[in-house]
């Protein structure tokens, strides 16, 4: 019956948005803040302070637009069906994604539009896909946090490929192929700062409640292949034992640097990040966590996530703990207490990815085809002062919930509406 619901939903939004579709007006709309009360009824009980939240993919359309082209109407109406969803499930939260690869869902003064829109880079979708979504978000009492890829450029290797006017092509020295994709340079002053002033443009121009970051910052490392930046390291390299300590400098001044600029800007925008959720194994060392997980994001994506923690650079962290109680590489109930002691004192929200997209999945381990897993994360979380909330991702299996396990969730654990954390 549920399902039947949403079908209904989503089937009048579009009626509703035929003729009402936002165009270029919305770029200069003023977005209202979140109302105080999640959900359209301020009258519903509220009794706790957690951020329960969901994280809306944009990237090769794995959440939204359902596919690339559809009409403005008809993206708009998807759009909002995904808030209405969250508002159900008694969310508070949405993370959007609104620059998946070098390209932005907003009139960009920066980048070209995104390709998931229209199917072309560059293309106008004929409307204001970020200044509607805050609207809309804030409309049903939902944060929007607006979350940004600082560095892929796309997800294959050939500049050509880019829309003629894309900076990664009128500046060719910056990008580097890696992987069969594109990422700009992290070791370049000038991308540094060129990214930092294109998601800045969005903050600026729109009511966003949170600036977020996911886990990409050096590319995820490929057995084989080489990430060529050695030029930019004999240019800037200087002073650093390797070359591993100035890639991770580069990664700490995007950091520092942003979280200044957030502040300077609009100092009631949060910064948060949510990185892989391994720092360092233990027997790397010793203050780090006791897995035994293949990546660690201090040694291979050159992310000192926990150093950014200790110096107080975010405002929230929501690292993604996308394994099993009982992994034996890395479990869900040992990185919940690491990561709690890791924010303890710190003034940094913590807040614990979860991966719903994993329930049900037949291809996973046996934990995930039971519906109550995650309800049992929600229990262990618990028992842990320094965790505010949960983030799922993503949207498209909020609303298919193939085996229940988020209305298992909802139903142990979000009987009530919540507020944000302050």
């Amino acid at each position: 019956m549920r399902g039947v619901a949403r079908r209904g939903l989503v089937t009048g939004a579009v009626a509703g948005a035929v003729g009402a579709v936002a165009v270029a007006g919305d770029a200069a709309a003023r977005p209202r803040r979140a109302r105080a009360l999640p959900g359209p009824a301020a009258g519903r009980d509220v009794v706790r302070r957690e951020l329960r939240g969901m994280w809306v993919a944009t990237v090769a359309n794995t959440d939204w637009p359902s596919k690339p082209g559809l009409s403005a109407a008809a993206q708009r109406a998807e759009l909002t069906a995904h808030l209405d969803e969250a508002v159900e499930r008694k969310l508070n939260a949405v993370i959007l994604q609104v620059r998946p690869s070098a390209d932005a869902l907003w009139p960009s003064s920066y980048e070209p539009w995104a390709e998931c829109l229209t199917g072309t880079q560059g293309k106008d979708p004929g409307w204001d896909p970020l200044g509607t979504a805050v609207r809309e978000a804030h409309d049903r009492g939902l944060e929007l946090h607006a979350w940004f890829n600082p560095y892929r450029v796309a997800h294959h290797a050939d500049p050509a490929r880019l829309t003629a006017s894309h900076p990664a092509r009128r500046n060719p020295g910056w990008a580097l192929p890696y992987g069969g994709k594109l990422y700009y340079n992290p070791g370049l002053p000038e991308v540094r700062a060129f990214v930092q002033d294109a998601m800045l443009d969005a903050v600026r121009r729109y009511d966003v409640d949170a600036v977020h970051w996911d886990d990409y910052f050096y590319p995820y490392p490929v057995a084989g292949q080489t990430f060529a930046d050695g030029a930019a390291y004999e240019k800037y390299g200087a002073g650093f034992p390797d070359k591993a300590a100035w890639r991770r400098d580069n990664t700490d001044k995007l950091v520092r640097e942003t979280a200044e600029r957030v502040k300077e800007l609009k100092p009631g925008v949060r910064f948060g990040i949510s990185p892989f959720g391994v720092w360092r194994n233990a027997v790397t060392d010793p203050e780090g966590s006791p897995t035994r997980a293949r990546v660690q994001t201090y040694d291979d994506l050159y992310a000192d996530t926990r150093g950014w923690i200790k110096k107080g650079w975010l405002d929230y962290v929501v690292p993604q703990l996308y394994w099993h109680i009982g992994d034996t590489a890395a479990d869900y109930a040992v990185l919940v207490p690491w990561w709690s002691d890791t924010v303890r004192g710190t003034g940094v929200d913590l807040f614990i990815g979860e991966a719903l997209y994993k329930c049900g999945d037949s291809a996973r381990p046996a934990a995930w085809q039971d519906p109550v897993e995650l309800s049992r994360h929600m229990d262990l979380a618990a028992r842990h002062d320094q965790v505010r909330g949960h983030v799922y991702f993503s949207a498209k299996s909020v609303a298919a919930d193939r085996i229940g396990a988020m209305d298992r969730v909802v139903a142990d654990h979000y009987r009530t509406y919540a507020r944000p954390p302050r």
